[in-house]
């Protein structure tokens, strides 16, 4: 049996408004990569051009009309549209139309719903499918109201029932909210206790970031493979939106003894909405930590600018600024005629499947972020072989000589080794 047969894909139309908006139609190919990721197939599209929304109904009255007879031309139970729409928008078009309406915001968090896999991401998903449930309890509470008061004289006595409800309904969700919080901070301590430990011990970190589906976790699997501390740790990757949703940390240790620690974070994607931003920046916490940024931006998409933007705004919203970034031009194989792997400054041309690229990002990621490192000379007696056992285990030792008062060590320090081994430096 195929797996379509298995999980029969819901046929969909995508709408959308041209608010002169000149990203609008990457938006709307965007738009069906993100049905297609929820098991969702577009049968067509449907736009209008329009300066503002409709406040009722979104289009027009002639294009809901339209709208209203391309559904029942496809034979669609469902339509897609490309914002977020207001209770009484879903509500009107819905009624309209005869079809289920979900707005773009709804649909990423069905997609980040069902891709959740950690305790966090999955309190991340619900919080964000909460706040948006919030403001929208009046469109169904109404249709009851306006039941309950349809006639007789007991409509008053009705109303009221009815808007008690929608109270205990509102407070239900806010103290659902209140507690996933409460146990978000919880885990978030726990990751601040982790992160200030390293920090103590000096390791660098260095976070993947950019657009969904763009490869980081390509390139995370490639440098596991090569420098992992275990190799058998990689994550998970698939050339589908949103694959990864949390933030994984794997350390990578280079032949010459010297190490960071290497982060994974969830993709970005245009318009994505608000509290779901806000729930994920603890996700992102890694990438504000962080020493450097890689930004993965995927070559052979022609929307690559785009997706670029975009990246630049969420990581603004989010907090994560006056980081170091290095941009990675990645899949260039797949982009005829490009060059590669290839350094211009601080943008590399790459390819996550190519072992030449990988050795290049690693380069260059060792010169960013071992820059404070400290070249220098120790002297260790003989009666503290301890400490030259520690410097062959954890610091570069570019050569090694005896003398007469103990051993004589070329070495490259951390600036917390530098310090801790200042009394031994050879005069």
């Amino acid at each position: 049996m195929h797996e379509n047969e298995q999980n029969p894909q819901t046929p969909v139309l995508l709408v959308g408004l041209d608010k002169n908006d000149p990203q609008f139609e990457y938006q709307m190919t965007e738009l069906e990569n993100l049905a297609e990721a929820n098991n969702m197939v577009v049968v067509d599209r449907f736009t209008q051009k329009l300066e503002r929304p409709i406040a009722g109904t979104y289009f027009g009255k002639g294009k809901v009309d339209e709208l209203k007879e391309a559904v029942e031309y496809h034979q669609v139970d469902m339509v897609v549209a490309n914002d977020e729409l207001s209770p009484s928008q879903i509500r009107n078009l819905e009624e309209k139309t005869g079809a289920t309406v979900m707005d773009r915001t709804a649909l990423i968090l069905d997609i980040f719903a069902s891709r959740a896999k950690t305790r966090l991401a999955k309190l991340q998903v619900e919080i964000a499918q909460l706040q948006y449930q919030l403001p929208r309890l009046r469109t169904s509470m109404n249709i009851r109201l306006d039941q309950q008061t349809g006639g007789g004289g007991g409509g008053f006595t009705s109303r009221g029932a009815g808007e008690t409800k929608l109270e205990t309904n509102r407070r239900t969700i806010e103290h659902q909210i209140s507690m996933i919080k409460k146990e978000i901070a919880e885990i978030e301590t726990d990751d601040q206790t982790r992160r200030a430990h390293r920090d103590k011990q000096s390791i660098k970190n260095v976070a993947l970031v950019g657009y969904t589906n763009a490869g980081k976790s390509t390139f995370m699997n490639g440098l596991v493979k090569l420098f992992g501390e275990n190799q058998d740790k990689t994550v998970f990757q698939a050339d589908m939106l949103f694959a990864t949703l949390e933030t994984s940390v794997r350390k990578m240790n280079l032949p010459d003894n010297q190490s960071f620690l290497l982060s994974d974070t969830v993709g970005f994607v245009s318009k994505l909405p608000h509290n779901l931003v806000a729930a994920f920046r603890a996700t992102l916490a890694e990438a504000a930590q962080a020493d450097l940024l890689l930004q993965i931006v995927d070559f052979s998409d022609s929307h690559y600018p785009e997706m670029m933007e975009t990246t630049a705004k969420t990581l603004q919203e989010v907090g994560v600024k006056d980081i170091p970034m290095l941009t990675i031009y990645n899949k260039a194989d797949l982009r005829e005629g490009t060059h590669f792997p290839d350094r211009d400054g601080e943008t590399l041309t790459l390819s996550a499947q190519d072992p030449a690229s990988l050795d290049l990002l690693v380069d260059v990621v060792r010169q960013h972020i071992f820059a404070d490192f400290v070249d220098t000379t120790l002297l260790i007696p003989f009666d503290k072989g301890d400490l030259v056992s520690e410097l062959n285990e954890q610091a570069t030792v570019f050569g090694t000589e005896y003398v007469e008062k103990g051993t004589l060590l070329h070495v490259n320090l951390t600036p917390v080794q530098a310090q801790r081994f200042a009394d031994y430096v050879a005069e």
